[in-house]
């Protein structure tokens, strides 16, 4: 039986993150990470970013191995004994633990009887899968209008693929973006050589071809989905953990207000302060920021969890940030320097206070929109205008 001070389960960005807390605070204790993935920690952005635009695939490591980490890939934890302080693997064998970490995250969701041949994008693996059939004149199929979705929809574009991207909104980002804007994309995407179907639902897929709903059908040499995750919650509740759409954790990222279990990143539902209630993040911000204050606080550090997360992405040659409530169905008011194009839009509550920010290409003011959200203050144009200077 193998001994840790600190057992990771978990080999991900939150899961080197939290690492890097214990570090902070604990030289020498000993640290042992479990991830289901063959691969050390890496840096999950990249899969649908830099590297198709050249970046090298080594530079995606984070280097856990440096800080002294026992790491175990290609390993799943499947089951945790609370009292005992026990963790058994799907080797059968059992690891003791001073305190454990769940940094399980998420797996992708799946079409309607899984779809034979489709490419559930997440990992590293699946990024090398679809960048060996990636190639000019290859007609590849992406099934939603999401974050990941149209990230990869535009890196295929990029790399010469005949693409077709549909999904059951009316336009692409449709959750996140003002009705103005997410069919403003559609025709982007279309002027990049994008074929766009937007309101379809697929109903099968099944050698190499895409079936929806409407009867609509897409051939495609390749089919790729993202669809968002599912939290890897089974381990927490069998433990009988308290799970609601993610493990539940209080400001120290504790589980349960216990001393010994804690929870991070993607799989994490955790308070909001300054918005009200808790949420569960599945970016790349929350994934660092939470997993290393978790982390410090096993370590001993006790610290608040007040970071409001903020995420990006790059859609051709457009890109933005956002930060807090980002979300379609609540108000806005927005001011643009350009239409579509260079903006920010504030998502308000019914007294007009700031909720969440959309800095559409505007850098560098996620500080300065999370000042605004915190300061619960009615939002005026002055305010956008200011955000943009």
């Amino acid at each position: 039986m193998a001994s840790y001070r600190y057992l990771v389960v978990g080999g991900g960005m939150t899961g080197d993150s939290a690492c890097r807390g214990l570090r902070a605070h604990d030289a020498g204790g000993s640290i042992g990470m479990f991830g289901v993935e063959s691969h050390e920690p890496y840096a999950r952005p990249p899969l649908s970013k830099g590297l198709w635009k050249g970046k090298e695939e080594s530079s995606i490591f984070r280097g856990t191995p440096d800080l002294g980490v026992d790491i175990h890939v290609g390993r799943r934890i499947v089951a945790l004994d609370l009292e005992l302080k026990t963790a058994t693997d799907d080797a059968a064998e059992v690891h003791s633990y001073e305190k454990v970490l769940l940094a399980t995250g998420g797996t992708p969701r799946e079409l309607p009887g899984g779809g034979d041949g489709v490419v559930y994008y997440r990992t590293l693996d699946t990024y090398r899968e679809l960048r060996e059939l990636a190639a000019d004149g290859v007609r590849a199929a992406v099934v939603g209008g999401g974050f990941i979705g149209s990230e990869i929809a535009a890196a295929l574009s990029l790399n010469g693929c005949e693409v077709t991207i549909l999904f059951p909104g009316a336009g692409i980002g449709s959750k996140l973006f003002p009705p103005h804007l997410s069919s403003f994309l559609n025709d982007y995407y279309r002027g990049h050589g994008v074929t766009v179907l937007a309101g379809e639902i697929v109903e099968t897929v099944s050698n190499g071809s895409l079936q929806t709903e409407s009867g609509t059908e897409v051939e495609a040499d390749v089919i790729v989905a993202g669809l968002g995750i599912e939290p890897n919650t089974e381990l927490a509740q069998a433990a009988g953990l308290t799970v609601d759409d993610g493990i539940l954790v209080d400001d120290r990222g504790r589980v349960d207000g216990r001393a010994d279990v804690f929870a991070a990143g993607d799989v994490a539902r955790f308070p909001v302060p300054v918005l009200g209630g808790t949420r569960r993040v599945e970016h790349e911000d929350h994934a660092n920021s939470h997993g290393k204050l978790v982390g410090e606080n096993m370590a001993g550090a006790d610290k608040p969890y007040d970071h409001l997360p903020f995420f990006y992405s790059d859609l051709f040659d457009l890109g933005y940030e956002a930060v807090g409530d980002v979300d379609s169905r609540v108000d806005t008011v927005e001011e643009w320097s350009e239409p579509n194009r260079k903006g920010v839009v504030a998502y308000v509550d019914a007294a007009g206070r700031a909720q969440g920010f959309l800095l559409w290409d505007v850098w560098d003011k996620v500080d300065a929109a999370t000042e605004l959200i915190a300061a619960h203050t009615v939002v005026e144009p002055d305010d956008l205008r200011a955000l943009m200077s």
